[in-house]
């Protein structure tokens, strides 16, 4: 073997070793963070935790179950408002997107985001809970529609590119316009792709919690309608979680355990979904 043949091979095994390493790291991380909050919260996670209201302060006990229920009004209203406007985004990017003003709306999808939710959060305050005069449901799910919009639209245009322009063509071969081609031929084409990014957008907004702090605020208490302060998981593990009290630091825990987990189905649902979509593909 020569020496330049040995360099080469060193090198490979130097680099093969690094990523390795870098990715059992990566998915360390991923461990070590569900295994804190197995260990600290899942002797809290029973029945109660999602039938029970919370206790007084300083009182032991009870559950989260207006926290759950709120969060998904909340993320349910913010999908409602965000998919649609997002996906219809996309199409119209990935079919009819010409330079100048497609060029606009990628990079304000881009810009959005990255915008720190925070900022979403503060700026869903000036335009609703400021005008309306109270924090409510709406505001919340308003915040997290301006998350949920750029997600969808990047991935739907992302997966309609995808779709091979014959598809397009034998359909406008055929007589059909060029909507009928898009509703009939492309979107169900790429289906299992939109889906995907969709649900991964809704397990994204599904955690945040800067927005809801804004907007939604919290609240001890079952909530009667979508314009009254409603409480939420992200901002009931922060409350809890700044608390002096031990009982609300072990909800906290179980209230992160439960949140991961539902966006660990999410994800699982999205990687089935794609793959089924590429099976059948092949």
């Amino acid at each position: 073997m020569t020496l330049r043949n040995r360099y080469r091979k060193a090198v490979n095994n130097v680099m093969l070793t690094g990523t390795g390493i870098c990715a059992f790291s990566a998915v360390s991380i991923l461990f070590v963070v569900l295994g804190f909050l197995v260990y600290n919260g899942a002797s809290s996670v029973d029945l109660k935790f999602f039938t029970e209201l919370p206790r007084a302060t300083g009182e032991e006990g009870g559950g989260m179950a207006n926290a759950i229920l709120g969060s998904a009004e909340i993320v349910a209203f913010g999908a409602i408002v965000g998919i649609p406007i997002g996906f219809f985004t996309g199409v119209y990017l990935s079919e009819w997107g010409g330079r100048t003003f497609s060029f606009v709306v990628r990079y304000v999808c881009d810009l959005l985001n990255g915008v720190p939710s925070i900022v979403i959060g503060i700026f869903a305050w000036v335009v609703v809970v400021h005008r309306q005069g109270h924090f409510s449901a709406l505001a919340g799910g308003f915040a997290l529609s301006l998350m949920m919009i750029p997600i969808t639209a990047k991935s739907t245009e992302q997966f309609l590119s995808e779709i091979p322009r014959s598809l397009r063509e034998g359909a406008l071969a055929l007589g059909a316009t060029k909507w009928r081609t898009i509703a009939t031929v492309v979107v169900p084409a790429a289906r299992k792709g939109i889906m995907t990014g969709i649900i991964l957008g809704i397990a994204r907004i599904s955690g945040e919690s800067a927005p809801l702090l804004f907007t939604a605020l919290n609240n001890q208490y079952w909530s009667t309608g979508l314009s009254e302060p409603t409480a939420s998981l992200p901002v009931m593990i922060y409350t809890h979680a700044v608390s002096p009290y031990d009982d609300w630091h072990r909800q906290a825990w179980a209230a992160g355990l439960v949140l991961l987990m539902l966006v660990l189905i999410a994800n699982i649902a999205a990687r089935l979904i794609l793959t089924r979509g590429s099976t059948a593909r092949g």
